[in-house]
């Protein structure tokens, strides 16, 4: 039998990138999580508390592992306006995942970001990212895909970039093309508590903006402009969206397991952080199958070990 690949789970949130990596056999030797609250989380379900701030550990003392897991956050380089251009990656939370993957050289990564990061300064933050990661030797890949194309009712859309330390061959998975409908994602209103429900005002507020015969069930949606849009679906959950952001059929919030339940997770996660930093650490972690069906093919490339042909597969364009 082989041995299992070993991952690092690096801005692990709550562990939806490792869920979806362990159900392919993958074994986690390190993670790391600065947020309290996602700690608390995380240990809850994997019996283990993430290590605090990413820069208190020097990468050379970092686990030796196969795989590095990372859902960095999107932050603005530091030097950006001053002369140096994109010259460097110092100061970044980017930094991090790149001095790791030249200290231990592991076999694959795979990164998680808002896909706003490839336009993000005119494409330039993006181009600087495959940069120094094709200096480091790696075979890149990159994709945007959409949560709704892999069974979860939430539109999200997000870039994925895979790589790999041999030039191997790699296809990103097929959508499956279809979301559950939010009838199985949603409670019962009956056995929601009363403090989810919103305020006579309010509800009356969305059911004048709202168009005329929303679907049922629905997920309201609120933009910035104050208009409100009824799907069948949910807009993307957001770690500072406001309370009455998302509301179910235009009378109550989103309950904390149905918020997991839209980023994919099993109902046996457990949850053990109150509400409020529920509605943060949902809106900052991926939508797991997504995540699973990424590490599928991941694995399957990494066994087969077949060949890039050439460096025309460099890049994996936004197809």
């Amino acid at each position: 039998m082989n041995e299992p690949y070993k991952i690092i789970d690096l801005f692990a949130g709550i562990g939806g990138i490792r869920l979806g990596f362990e159900a392919f056999g993958c074994e986690t030797v390190f993670s790391s999580e600065w947020d309290k609250a996602a700690q608390d989380m995380y240990e809850a379900n994997f019996g283990e508390r993430p290590f605090g701030d990413i820069n208190d550990i020097a990468p050379n003392d970092v686990p030796d592992h196969d795989i590095l897991l990372a859902g960095f956050p999107c932050q603005p380089f530091s030097i950006a306006g001053k002369g140096l251009g994109f010259a460097d990656t110092r100061g970044t939370l980017f930094f991090n995942i790149e001095a790791i993957l030249d200290a231990k050289k592991p076999q694959a990564f795979l990164l998680e970001n808002v896909k706003r990061l490839v336009t993000h300064d005119n494409g330039q933050t993006f181009a600087v990212i495959l940069e120094k990661l094709k200096n480091l030797g790696y075979t890149v890949y990159y994709k945007i895909f959409n949560s709704l194309d892999f069974g979860v009712p939430q539109k999200r859309e997000r870039i994925y970039i895979v790589g790999f330390k041999e030039s191997i061959h790699f296809k990103f998975p097929k959508p499956f093309g279809y979301y559950k409908p939010l009838s199985e994602i949603l409670q019962i209103d009956e056995e929601i508590p009363q403090s989810y429900f919103l305020s006579e005002q309010l509800k009356e507020k969305r059911f004048s903006a709202v168009k005329a015969n929303p679907p049922f069930p629905s997920i309201w949606h609120e933009n910035i402009g104050g208009n409100i849009s009824a799907l069948p679906y949910s807009c993307a959950l957001r770690a500072g969206g406001s309370y009455n952001y998302l509301v179910v059929n235009g009378v109550r919030r989103l309950t904390d397991r149905e918020m997991l339940r839209l980023q994919g997770f099993p109902d046996s996660f457990v949850i053990n952080i109150p509400y409020s930093q529920t509605r943060k650490v949902a809106g900052n972690s991926v939508t797991v199958p997504v995540i699973q069906a990424i590490a599928g093919e991941m694995i399957h490339s990494l066994s087969n070990k077949k060949k890039a042909a050439g460096e025309t597969l460099q890049l994996s364009l936004l197809d």
